[in-house]
């Protein structure tokens, strides 16, 4: 008989299969890993346990088939989505307090929004509070927390994207349709598979959404008009989306290929900028670390590549300059800071690297206590180094959510770099 997290790990795989009109969704499936390129991983700490330490277990009310599908952190707040349509918030304060009196096990929240349809993304926008959920159903939803007379607080639905306007807007124009499979149209404006990422520009003025329909779509805000849609952004199912401190927007996909997509001076489209091809198999995740210098991208090969930035001609080109190897399984998540690069994989653990003054590497911690594939990653940093300062010196917290349905809170010790030849 299979165990809970086996279980999890079908269930999403033939999610995957059927919700897609696409042959390659995420997937769990690893390939052989990528070896085309040198390991960055090169200085060794022994990934000692005393470096990191779960302080918090957080245990939803959602049914035992469903798992966590997204994490977002705004401020002290963390968000939790699952794949039975359940947003959730719970305070990160209250899980430092659980270290303090050694529990690490909580099983309620402070806020539940019901959707009616699986999560699979959220998005924290900077944007007065404003938190982005994207689904399976094709849409996206714009929520804000209010505070109630009695003084709780509670989920307010704000929009459904694509909005009423948009959809009047566009279905009387006829130029309005797209074909979108053999004898099906739609307007130009929806999505008409799951909503699989969502990213927002360094103003927060506009709002990208990626879906498996593998169409790239642009949203302005505060309004949520629908400007802009590049119908076949990719050949395949796009997963990832991340966007650069410049605006320029990368795009990851089932079909093996990231996309960069920039904006010239006065023009109002995204135009195709570059396309980089390492990767064997499907891209699942993509990250930005060192001020949008540095670009990770995790795929089922198991590696995570490493893109720097080439020249400084304001192209905006990256080069894939080594891989961090170590897991044996999908790489399904990736979140970056400053520094620090974290990646969680369908192997249940997570790693956490931090990008040393030679552009090595080092593996400071991997943390296997979870019971599934790891699907989600928030990481919470401050200051410019991606750490918090203690009185035992630096550290981060990690978020991590499984296909078990249970998210972990990771403290991570980040000591201080030696000089080369220590």
């Amino acid at each position: 008989m299979k165990s809970s997290g086996e279980q999890e790990e079908s269930q999403i795989q033939h999610e995957a299969a059927e919700g897609s009109m696409l042959s390659g969704a995420m997937s769990l499936a690893s390939q052989p890993s990528l070896r085309s390129l040198p390991s960055l991983d090169v200085h060794d700490l022994n990934t000692s346990p005393s470096l990191h330490q779960c302080i918090a277990t957080l245990k939803g009310n959602s049914s035992s088939s469903s798992y966590v599908s997204a994490l977002a952190v705004d401020g002290d707040s963390l968000y939790t989505a699952s794949s039975d349509g359940c947003i959730r918030l719970w305070p990160l304060d209250s899980a430092r307090r659980r270290q303090e009196q050694q529990d690490d096990s909580c099983s309620s929240s402070t806020m539940t929004a019901d959707t009616n349809s699986s999560v699979k993304s959220l998005l924290a926008t900077g944007n007065g509070g404003l938190l982005m959920s994207s689904h399976q159903d094709g849409k996206i939803r714009a929520w804000r927390v209010s505070n109630r007379r009695d003084g709780t607080r509670q989920f307010v639905l704000r929009a459904v994207l694509p909005t009423a306007v948009d959809r009047l807007r566009t279905c009387l124009l006829p130029w309005s349709y797209v074909e979108i499979r053999r004898h099906r149209r739609c307007t130009w404006v929806h999505h008409v598979d799951a909503v699989t990422a969502l990213a927002v520009s360094p103003d927060s003025a506009l709002l990208y959404s990626a879906s498996w329909d593998r169409s790239l779509k642009v949203w302005r805000l505060p309004d949520f008009r629908c400007i802009e849609s590049i119908a076949a952004a990719h050949d395949d199912a796009i997963n990832a989306l991340a966007v650069s401190p410049d605006g320029r927007v990368y795009t990851g996909s089932a079909d093996k290929k990231i996309k960069a997509w920039a904006r010239g001076p006065g023009q109002k489209k995204h135009a195709l900028v570059g396309t980089m091809e390492r990767h064997r198999s499907a891209v699942n995740a993509l990250a930005l670390g060192a001020n949008g210098k540095v670009l990770y991208s995790g795929a089922c090969d198991r590696s995570v590549v490493v893109w720097e930035s080439a020249g400084d001609d304001g192209a905006g080109r990256m080069e894939a300059t080594g891989t961090l190897r170590g897991h044996s399984k999908a790489i399904l998540c990736l979140a970056a800071a400053g520094e620090l690069v974290c990646s969680g994989s369908a192997d249940r653990t997570v790693r956490v690297w931090r990008r040393g003054a030679d552009n090595g590497y080092t593996c400071l911690a991997v943390m296997e206590s979870h019971g599934a594939a790891v699907k989600s990653l928030a990481l919470v940093c401050g200051g410019d180094n991606g750490s918090f300062s203690s009185d035992d010196g630096a550290s981060a917290l990690v978020c991590s959510g499984t296909l078990d349905g249970d998210v972990k809170i990771w403290r991570v010790f980040i000591p201080c770099l030696l000089p080369e030849g220590s």
